[in-house]
């Protein structure tokens, strides 16, 4: 740990955690941006990223201020990230971090995703959490691609249920590549601060990649 490293030289406390925090800073500055990570996947002919959201929790802190990071769909204090992973669930990026309260499809639209996968020529399959993602019109090739919805009055039928379950196995590197990022240990000791834990999120998905590929 860098702060038991520091102290039998004298190092303050503080003087540790800004040396930390200028690591992770540097380290977050190598994660890829979106539009770089989609063209990247686009030239080595790849068609499709996967989509997934997963909340990061957070230790409970008293407050109005606080109300926002509480997520219904959870029922627990925490922060959104959303990324993106390839068919080999490497992940290839992730979002600014945001209040728990904050839903998939919102964080998706304050990225402008589908214009970015548009702009890239690929489409996403996602899960339910996202639909109504894509505004497109029937004419139009979807850019998210997601399972089909039952409502209360009209169950599947037996292909929608065939259909959901392809997707649901194609899906399974996105949860993979989360699980990877999730490994560290460090996330279990996030605070409310978005600003910091994004920077965190984005130097640890450069470690994550980094193990991955070894």
């Amino acid at each position: 740990m860098p702060f038991q490293f520091g102290v039998p030289q004298g190092v303050h406390r503080t003087t540790v955690s800004r040396w930390v925090r200028e690591v992770v800073g540097l380290l977050a500055a190598r994660a890829p941006r979106l539009d770089r990570a989609l063209k990247r996947i686009a030239r080595s002919s790849g068609g499709v990223v996967l989509l997934d959201g997963s909340l990061i929790r957070t230790r409970r802190r008293t407050g109005a201020g606080n109300r926002k990071n509480y997520s219904g769909k959870h029922k627990c204090h925490g922060l959104l990230v959303i990324a993106l992973t390839d068919e080999r669930s490497l992940l290839v990026w992730v979002s600014a971090v945001r209040p728990g309260h904050t839903s998939e499809i919102t964080a998706c639209r304050h990225d402008k995703l589908t214009a970015h996968l548009r702009a890239a020529g690929l489409g996403a399959i996602a899960d339910l959490g996202f639909v109504g993602l894509d505004g497109s019109g029937r004419d139009s090739d979807p850019a998210v691609i997601t399972s089909y919805k039952a409502a209360r009055n009209r169950p599947l039928t037996r292909g929608q249920r065939l259909s959901n379950k392809a997707l649901a196995a194609v899906r399974a590197p996105v949860e993979q590549g989360f699980a990877h990022l999730k490994n560290w240990r460090v996330l279990g000791k996030v605070r409310t601060d978005p600003k910091w834990a994004t920077a965190l999120v984005r130097a640890l998905l450069v470690f994550t990649n980094q193990e991955v590929a070894r």
